[in-house]
C-alpha cells in the first residue's frame, strides 16, 4: 500500500464535497502537471490511502483521509472546451492527462495545520514541507502517515 497527499482548495473542493457525493465517492480532475500526473498514473494503487489537504485557505493543513478506489484513468475533462480543466493539445486517442478515483473515509478529528507539520523535525522530508514545492499529489512514507496520524489525538500547540 502506497500512501499520499493531494491538496484541494476547500472553496473549489473540499472535504466536505467528497463525503456528500453517492458512496461517497468521486474522480480527482484537472491535474495538469507532469510529474503529479505520473505518479497518479504509475505509482497509485486501488487501496491506497490518501490524506486529503486543504490549500490556499486561512489554515492549509491536512483535514481527512480517503482512499485510491479506481486507478489512473483518462481524465474526460481535458477533452471537453466547456470543462474548466480542458486542454486543446490532449487527444483522446492518446491521453495526456489522467485522473483516479477518491473515496471518503473520515475527517480527522481536527485540522493539522501546515505550520503544525512544519514544526516536527520527523516530517521535515516531507515532499509538502520542501522550499518551492507546489505539487498538488505527493507521496507521504509509511512512517510520516503513522506519524501524521499520532498527531491528530494530540492538541496543537
Amino acid at each position: 500500500m502506497n500512501y499520499w497527499l493531494m491538496k484541494s482548495e476547500p472553496e473549489v473542493y473540499s472535504i466536505d464535497d467528497l463525503a456528500k457525493q453517492p458512496r461517497k465517492t468521486d474522480y480527482w480532475d484537472g491535474v495538469r502537471n507532469y510529474q503529479a500526473r505520473n505518479m497518479m498514473r504509475d505509482q497509485m494503487k486501488k487501496g491506497d490511502r490518501v490524506f486529503f489537504y486543504h490549500s490556499n485557505c486561512k489554515q492549509p493543513g491536512i483535514v481527512g483521509i480517503a482512499e485510491i478506489v479506481k486507478e489512473a484513468y483518462p481524465d474526460f475533462t481535458a477533452f471537453d472546451p466547456d470543462e474548466k480543466y480542458y486542454d486543446p493539445k490532449s487527444d483522446a486517442a492518446n491521453p495526456r492527462w489522467y485522473m483516479v478515483d477518491l473515496r471518503y473515509k473520515r475527517k480527522l478529528k481536527r485540522t493539522i495545520t501546515l505550520q503544525e507539520l512544519k514544526n516536527h523535525p520527523q516530517l521535515h522530508e516531507m515532499p509538502l514541507l520542501r522550499k518551492g514545492n507546489r505539487l498538488s499529489i505527493m507521496p507521504v512514507s509509511k512512517k510520516q502517515w503513522d506519524y501524521i496520524l499520532k498527531l491528530e489525538n494530540k492538541m496543537a500547540k
